[in-house]
């Protein structure tokens, strides 16, 4: 369920911004960043996906900053969904995902921005008000290559792992490599477990893997590497 709280009151309303991340530390420290600012301020805060969706139908807020792990649920999707519904809410996502995999995905799913964690902290602000006055947010490396990937035309035979999978199949393969089983992937994603083995066949398809064993072993491979 969100946790709902009215923005301090002024003479003009404060931009309402809405914090979705399952760690309350997390939602804590950027409440408390994001409230010193007379122009901005939390109206909502949600540890998972239909927490979200609740605080946006209840407090319609301008900007909602999202975390690519939530409980139960996807970020990735979330973004997605809420852009479909309402295609004006501004989103910027703050996770310890690596950007260079993620930010071209969650900027094609909708959302105006990315920051890591660590980053947050010292830029929040910054790219809170990019995204708000109608930029996309990213840093300077990631935004480089963001940028050299949209204007290549890409060779045949060079697509890496994350090139040929599609954003849940990535989600799979990675949880994969973190050890997680089939049913603890099913519920950490919100779907049922033959939905799970579905993309896992997808993904050994894709990978030209033989059966679950290269899967899992390629997959912890992809994840100590990154």
């Amino acid at each position: 369920m969100a946790s709902i709280s009215e923005p301090s009151k002024a003479k003009t309303p404060a931009i309402r911004i809405l914090l979705v991340d399952d760690h309350p530390m997390v939602r804590e420290r950027l409440a408390e960043i994001i409230n010193r600012e007379k122009d901005l301020a939390v109206c909502a805060e949600a540890a998972d996906r239909q927490g979200a969706i609740e605080a946006v139908q209840t407090t319609q807020p301008d900007l909602a900053i999202i975390d690519l792990a939530l409980k139960n649920s996807s970020g990735l999707e979330l973004i997605k969904d809420l852009h479909a519904r309402w295609p004006k809410l501004l989103m910027l996502v703050v996770s310890m995902h690596d950007e260079l995999l993620y930010a071209e995905r969650v900027l094609r799913a909708g959302a105006r921005g990315y920051i890591t964690k660590q980053e947050a902290t010292r830029n929040i602000l910054l790219a809170i008000r990019r995204v708000l006055n109608g930029n996309v947010y990213l840093n300077e490396k990631t935004a480089t290559t963001v940028i050299a990937r949209l204007t290549s035309k890409p060779q045949a035979g060079d697509g890496s792992i994350a090139d040929l999978l599609t954003d849940r199949e990535l989600q799979v393969f990675e949880l994969t490599g973190n050890g997680l089983s089939t049913k603890e992937i099913a519920g950490q994603l919100g779907i049922d477990v033959k939905t799970v083995e579905t993309y896992r066949v997808r993904i050994k398809d894709k990978l030209n893997l033989q059966g679950s064993s290269e899967l899992l072993q390629l997959a912890i491979r992809w994840m100590q590497n990154r």
